[in-house]
């Protein structure tokens, strides 16, 4: 299959990519490559030229002793002769050429501002120094001399000998001068740089050759293949199939597009579906926005009917006030003791208690704004308590209290507290119909967040199912039957506790009974 290529492809930008950093990456290594090379080349010479100069001081040491210049001379001579050496040249302490090879120079003071002076002489000092010294020049040949010059140290056969000799503090005699060519040198070292370009571009050339192959077959063609694809997708043809079975991202590529094209076969054959049987569900649809709208009716119908026994439950409050009042009147009439007496205490008493539960419900009823204050979460049990313990579906219902003597306050609205604690009991007395137990317990607890107050509401009813267990705090989700519940209890009480900064959770087994723990952060105050 022919594919169109440019730049703009992904396998022309590729290759580009890819070549310029192989092109970039060989250029960097073969250069240093050819640098350490010509740098080890170099110091051999350098070492080489040290060895001639040694050579050049050992063939010359005898005649130095025995003072014997013609012999000296002849010897330069001979050296600086052979092939590769420019010139060799023997200095006495003062700067005065000795012995050359080229017997022009014998006899002349080198200018003290020469290389070879500036070279051998301490800044600022006179005397030469005892340590070689190497450059490297070009001047005006066409290829480089290596400039080698060492000193001629003072020893005892020097300092010893009858015929010339030397005081024993002066160290350094004289120096030996040697100019060796290093045209054999630069030939080969470009020889070398033409033979690692050569490699260099046949190396990218295979390279390139091989980078292109791999990418047209793996990058290239399957892209092509995927384009194709598409092509006939959004032409319609869901039963198009790639026939791509590398292991690689193209191959996985392939993968999810066949798995596409088959969730969009099966969507479209849903949707034909769907649009057969739309009448059913959107009749499904209407039931349960209905149901929905019943449900908000309901719990409209118990918030009026909530307020309207807040109503009647201030209206009843008003004749309470009047009988404990007459009552504690009527008490002054008779004597302590008295049967009369006794009876007025008991309808004081009940009018109390009467006047108890109203308040209750009043406050409970009540809506207000949420003050939030340290708060005893027992206390407030306790308040939940006293409201419930004195109804009918409470007779069979056995309560225990386990409470921590030593409970930390929760900064939270006692009264939003006492919905959620009272939704709580309700909710055990309903699940158990009327017959069991509820254990309230609270305690401190402590976790990597910090300090805790939890409540434990445990009921011995039959559980909730796991199928239902995910729900339970859902608005209007409820088991109860039509009329005994509107499903808002535990979603409003789940708001409340979040709102506190707490959390609610739940446990529960069938057969067993269900816990609600409820866990709020604890106070602490400040001194």
């Amino acid at each position: 299959m022919l594919v169109k290529k440019s730049l703009h492809s992904l396998t022309g930008k590729l290759i580009l990519t890819i070549g310029t950093l192989m092109v970039v990456g060989s250029s960097i290594f073969w250069y240093f490559l050819f640098r350490h090379q010509e740098t080890e080349l170099i110091q051999n010479y350098v070492k080489y030229g040290h060895s001639f100069v040694d050579y050049v001081k050992k063939s010359t040491r005898y005649g130095m002793l025995t003072f014997q210049q013609l012999l000296i001379q002849q010897t330069v001579e001979a050296i600086g002769s052979a092939e590769g050496v420019l010139r060799v040249r023997i200095f006495d302490s003062k700067g005065k050429i000795a012995y050359s090879s080229d017997k022009k120079d014998i006899g002349a003071v080198v200018d003290k501002k020469s290389p070879i002076c500036i070279s051998c002489h301490s800044s600022g000092d006179n005397r030469p120094k005892d340590t070689p010294t190497v450059l490297i020049s070009k001047d005006n040949r066409d290829f480089r001399v290596l400039n080698i010059v060492q000193p001629i140290l003072n020893e005892a056969a020097c300092y010893t000998s009858s015929c010339h000799a030397h005081s024993k503090e002066q160290r350094v005699l004289g120096l030996v001068e040697a100019n060796l060519s290093l045209a054999l040198l630069d030939k080969s070292i470009k020889n070398q740089g033409l033979a690692i370009t050569v490699y260099v571009l046949v190396f990218l050339f295979v390279i390139s050759v091989v980078l292109c192959t791999i990418l047209w077959n793996f990058v290239s063609t399957p892209v092509s293949l995927l384009m194709r694809g598409m092509e006939k997708v959004a032409g319609g043809d869901l039963d198009y199939h790639l026939d791509i079975k590398t292991k690689d991202e193209i191959g996985e590529l392939a993968q999810a597009f066949n798995a596409m094209t088959s969730d969009l076969k099966k969507a479209k054959s849903e949707l034909v579906e769907w649009g057969n049987t739309l009448e059913k569900k959107v009749q499904e649809k209407t039931e349960a926005i209905h149901r929905a709208q019943a449900q908000l009716i309901h719990s409209e119908k118990l918030a009026s009917l909530g307020r309207m026994a807040a109503g009647v439950a201030h209206e009843i409050n008003s004749p309470l006030t009047g009988i404990v009042t007459f009552g504690h009147l009527l008490l002054k009439k008779f004597p302590p003791g008295s049967e009369e007496n006794e009876d007025l205490q008991v309808i004081i008493d009940q009018a109390n208690r009467c006047s108890t539960i109203i308040k209750g419900l009043l406050g409970f009823a009540r809506a207000s704004a949420a003050e939030k204050a340290p708060t005893n979460i027992n206390d407030v049990i306790d308040h939940s308590l006293n409201i419930v313990k004195n109804k009918a579906d409470f007779f069979n219902i056995k309560i225990v209290t386990n409470f921590d003597d030593f409970l930390s306050k929760v900064k939270a609205d006692s009264s939003q507290l006492q919905q959620v604690f009272l939704n709580m009991i309700m909710n055990a007395a309903d699940a158990m119909e009327g017959k069991g137990s509820i254990t309230v317990t609270t305690r401190n607890i402590r976790d990597n967040s910090g300090d805790w107050v939890e409540v434990e509401f445990r009921d011995t009813g039959p559980g909730i199912d796991n199928e239902n267990l995910a729900k339970i705090f859902e608005p209007f989700f409820t088991t109860k039957p039509v009329g005994k519940g509107t499903g808002l209890g535990l979603a409003v009480s789940h708001g409340i506790v979040q709102e506190h900064g707490g959390s609610i959770s739940v446990k529960t087994k069938r057969g067993e009974g269900t816990s609600f723990f409820i866990k709020l952060p604890a106070y602490k105050e400040t001194p």
